[in-house]
């Protein structure tokens, strides 16, 4: 039993991937529950590379919940941390630990106040999902801390109402946010369509080209679009289900140029519907038009799609090869048009795995400026070169789900006090 007169702390760690939607989910029928307009299908990306870290400190001594993100306490009243938290403390279980003594009924937690420390490890609120990852963490690792024996679908739909694309983090590979029809949301959870090991090919490459928080949250764009697009409407109604069957079969069947178009299709008419939106909202940049151009222009020049190009509600684009070979000619496109400055080290302006650099031919700075147009833009389209208008780009592969981090020295609170290290 957990007594006020003890003063122990017991801890997990968890670490939770990000993941990018190729078939996007924009717009709410439920504010409060978070229930989508459409269905959506995303990848989960590596969580080595992309990823929240979360531990979760829980002790009698503890007068109240507090929560630290990269550093800085920030409050834990909101809603949507209330709605988790609030959750799993209602399926929770007893906890034992033999080693440390101690015992937690699951009466208990309803009166326990926790510490939780988070860090992610890529740019937050900049368009890379970092809610998405962080309150899938939040919610993954409360559980385990808390004993909580439910599966990973009823885990998705609690993480959801944190952040929607929170669902979609609870699994590795691919994987769909059904919509669901009930109106408590009991049926709008997230289901795993394919491992990651189904098409491990695929090469992820990001360009960062922006890490400044996004000046229109993707809560307030979606409002503003659900109130006031004629064409969010059409596309959630008319358009997304057939998308939803169409990457569904390309993914099971490892199609690449099915899964390549219909990638860039839904990622621009997500863009359409934030233009068609009173006001307008703005995600892209001029950098992130010339990314597009650059590869509509391979892609045409080729026939067939050699690489998918998607963006979430930011300028940053995530670019999805179906080889290695192909993201090495991707790469050597991008850093031809969009070089590092002068000043800057080769290995830190391209991170991640750094290994596509070297199948590239890319071991040095003078290797980028001796890199030659690419062979498409050399009539029509006049090769620009642009340095520092990407800040870095991130290598990275298709990622596996939640895990728990068993190193203690990993965790991000102090053992002893349950306060940041």
């Amino acid at each position: 039993m957990a007594s006020g007169t003890e003063s122990w702390i017991l801890m997990a760690t968890g670490r939770t991937p990000t993941n990018i939607a190729v078939i996007k989910y924009w717009g709410k029928r439920d504010e409060a529950l978070i229930l989508p307009v459409n269905d959506s299908i995303s990848v989960t990306l590596d969580p080595d590379h992309l990823s929240a870290t979360t531990t979760v400190a829980v002790s009698p001594t503890f007068d109240r919940d507090r929560m630290w993100l990269n550093g800085e306490e920030i409050p834990l009243s909101g809603d949507r941390f209330q709605s988790c938290l609030r959750e799993i403390r209602k399926l929770a279980d007893d906890v034992v630990d033999e080693k440390k003594g101690i015992r937690i009924r699951k009466d208990d937690w309803q009166k326990l106040h926790v510490h939780i420390s988070s860090y992610n490890n890529f740019p937050t609120a900049a368009g890379l999902a970092s809610s998405a990852a962080g309150l899938a963490c939040f919610v993954f690792t409360l559980a385990k801390l808390m004993n909580v024996k439910e599966d990973y679908g009823k885990l998705s739909s609690i993480a959801r109402q944190g952040s929607g694309s929170a669902c979609r983090s609870m699994y590795g590979g691919f994987v769909k946010w059904t919509m669901g029809r009930d109106a408590w949301g009991s049926d709008s959870i997230a289901v795993q369509l394919a491992s990651e090991s189904h098409w491990n090919d695929l090469v992820i490459i990001i360009a960062v080209v922006s890490s400044k928080q996004k000046e229109t949250s993707s809560t307030t764009g979606m409002r503003d679009s659900v109130e006031t697009s004629p064409l969010l409407q059409h596309r959630a109604q008319t358009v997304v289900p057939g998308r939803i069957l169409q990457m569904e079969e390309a993914i099971r069947s490892r199609d690449f140029a099915s899964f390549a178009r219909l990638t860039c299709a839904d990622s621009n008419q997500f863009h359409a519907v934030c233009l068609d939106t009173s006001p307008p909202i703005f995600y892209m940049n001029d950098t992130s038009h010339r990314i597009i151009s650059l590869v509509e222009r391979w892609n045409r020049s080729d026939g067939t799609p050699q690489v998918a190009y998607t963006f979430d509600a930011g300028p940053n684009a995530v670019l999805i090869a179906p080889n290695r070979k192909s993201a090495g000619l991707l790469l050597q496109r991008l850093l031809f048009c969009f070089p590092p400055p002068a000043d800057d080290e080769l290995t830190s302006y391209v991170i991640g795995d750094k290994s596509i650099l070297h199948e590239a031919g890319l071991q040095s700075m003078k290797d980028v400026e001796a890199l030659p147009p690419p062979p498409e833009s050399k009539v029509k389209y006049p090769s620009q070169k642009t340095p520092g208008e990407v800040s870095y780009f991130i290598c990275t592969r298709l990622g596996s789900g939640p895990r728990v981090l068993a190193d203690e020295s990993l965790a991000l609170l102090s053992p002893t006090t349950g306060l940041p290290k």
